[in-house]
């Protein structure tokens, strides 16, 4: 359940794209500026876009995409489907799991804890590691639950 690069700043995450042969550009350093930003929550692309075009009017959304896949190949973002909506992008230091009620739509942060011990079965039995970041599980909140009954 690797969360990928821990990157401590902006300056870190350049860094790493100048060793990986990566140019280091205004709308690359922007980008991940408002990746920091954001931190601990959950950006689309569009959000992102909106943030670094505030600042820099003339990149493009396909600009925000293309740097993403890059910075995702690097392991420093990661994506996540919260359901039905578009992906959300975070740093992957920032990477963690998700319930959501299908009732409510309330969201919960889940703890990589929770995954530990079904991560270590998968890999014993079957030779499969899971990312349980990648997708949230669907579920019923406990008030909804509740009020099924």
């Amino acid at each position: 359940m690797s969360t990928g690069v821990t990157a401590e700043s902006v300056e870190d995450i350049l860094t790493l794209l100048r060793q990986e042969g990566g140019r280091v550009t205004t709308s690359r350093r922007l980008l991940i500026e408002a990746l920091f930003d954001a931190a601990a929550g959950h950006s689309t692309a569009e959000d992102l876009a909106a943030e670094v075009q505030a600042r820099a009017p003339d990149v493009h959304l396909s600009t925000i995409y293309r740097n993403l896949e890059e910075l995702e190949r690097l392991g420093v973002v990661t994506h996540t489907h919260l359901g039905h909506g578009p992906a959300t992008y975070q740093l992957a230091s920032f990477a963690h799991a998700h319930f959501i009620c299908e009732v409510c739509g309330s969201r919960f942060d889940a703890p990589d804890e929770l995954f530990r011990g079904l991560a270590r079965l998968a890999r014993q039995r079957l030779g499969f590691t899971i990312d349980p970041h990648h997708f949230a599980i669907l579920g019923h909140c406990h008030d909804c639950e509740l009020r099924a009954r």
